[in-house]
C-alpha cells in the first residue's frame, strides 16, 4: 500500500491555520500600541470631565450659599413658631428612630427643658456646621446654650469641638451609663443606652458623627414630620380595641343567627320532618 498524499483541501487547511496565525500576531502587535494610545486619550478626556466636575461644585456651592441665606428667615419664623409648642422637640427626638436609640430616662427628663435647637452652616458650607441646643433653667446643668462644631482643621481633616457642660451636683448623666431605658424602650432596643449627652464630648471620629448628620440632614430641615410620628404603642392599643370590637360583633353575630336557626326550625319543623320522610322510606326498604 502506498502512503496517501495530501490532497488540495488539506494543504489549504493548513495554509489558513498558519496565515490566521499571522494575522493575530500582527493584531496583537497593532491593538497593544493602539490600545496605549486609547489610554492616553481617556486619560486626557477624563480630565475634561474632572475639570467639569469641580466647576460644577464650585457653581452648586454659590447656588447653596444663596439659597441658605434665602431659608435663614423661614427658619426664624418657624422656630418661633415652635416655641409656642410645649416639649416638641423632646417628642421630636423620641420620635426619629435613631436619636431615641441613645435616650435612656434621664436624658428624656433632661430634653423636656430643650426650647430650642439651630442648625448654622458655615459661610462656605463646605467647612462645616455648629448645632446649638438652647435649655432653660433645669435640674442638670448650668449652661444656657450647649453646641458642638464641625469643621476642617488646618491639615483639612475633619474635626469637631464643643461646649463644656456644667453638670450640677450629682446630675452628671455621662456618668451613668448603666441607666435604664425610658418608657419607650421598646422600639428603641437598647437595654441600657450610652447617655445622649456623652456626644457632646466625643470627638473621636468627627467626620463619621452619625448624630450631627442626622440633626443636620434629616431633622433640622423638616423636624414636623417627626413630631407628627404616631405613639406606636397607642396606635397597637387601639388597634387590640378595634379586634375586641370585631370580636364582639362577631359573637353577637353568630348568636343572632343561632336565634334565628331555632325560630327557622320552630315555624319550619313540619316540612323538615316531611322532607326526610323518602329518606327513612327507603332505609326502611334497604
Amino acid at each position: 500500500n502506498s502512503p496517501k498524499r495530501a490532497g488540495p483541501l488539506h494543504s489549504n487547511h493548513a495554509a489558513l491555520r498558519s496565515c490566521r496565525k499571522l494575522h493575530q500576531y500582527e493584531f496583537f502587535l497593532f491593538s497593544e500600541k493602539e490600545q496605549q494610545e486609547a489610554i492616553e486619550h481617556i486619560d486626557e478626556v477624563q480630565n475634561e470631565i474632572d475639570r467639569l466636575n469641580e466647576q460644577a461644585s464650585e457653581e452648586i456651592l454659590k447656588v447653596e450659599q444663596k439659597y441658605n441665606k434665602l431659608r435663614q428667615p423661614f427658619f426664624q419664623k418657624r422656630s418661633e413658631l415652635i416655641a409656642k409648642i410645649p416639649n416638641f422637640w423632646v417628642t421630636t427626638f423620641v420620635n426619629h428612630p435613631q436619636v431615641s436609640a441613645l435616650l435612656g430616662e434621664e436624658d428624656e427628663e433632661a430634653l423636656h427643658y430643650l426650647t430650642r435647637v439651630e442648625v448654622t452652616e458655615f459661610e462656605d458650607i463646605k467647612s462645616g456646621y455648629r448645632i446649638d441646643f438652647y435649655f432653660e433653667e433645669n435640674l442638670y446643668f448650668e449652661n444656657k446654650i450647649l453646641s458642638k462644631e464641625f469643621h476642617l482643621n488646618e491639615s483639612g481633616d475633619p474635626s469637631s469641638k464643643s461646649t463644656e457642660i456644667k453638670w450640677k451636683a450629682g446630675k452628671d448623666l455621662t456618668k451613668r451609663a448603666s441607666q435604664t431605658p425610658n418608657k419607650a424602650g421598646k422600639k428603641r432596643q437598647h437595654e441600657e443606652p450610652e447617655s445622649f449627652f456623652t456626644w457632646f464630648t466625643d470627638h473621636s471620629d468627627a467626620g463619621a458623627d452619625e448624630l450631627g448628620e442626622v440633626v443636620k440632614d434629616d431633622i433640622w430641615p423638616n423636624p414636623l414630620q417627626y413630631y407628627l410620628v404616631p405613639d406606636m404603642d397607642d396606635e397597637e392599643g387601639e388597634g387590640d380595641d378595634d379586634d375586641d370590637d370585631e370580636e364582639g360583633l362577631e359573637d353577637i353575630d353568630e348568636e343572632g343567627d343561632e336565634d334565628e336557626g331555632e325560630e327557622d326550625e320552630e315555624e319550619d319543623g313540619e316540612v323538615w320532618y316531611i322532607s326526610f320522610t323518602p329518606l327513612f322510606f327507603f332505609s326502611s326498604l334497604l
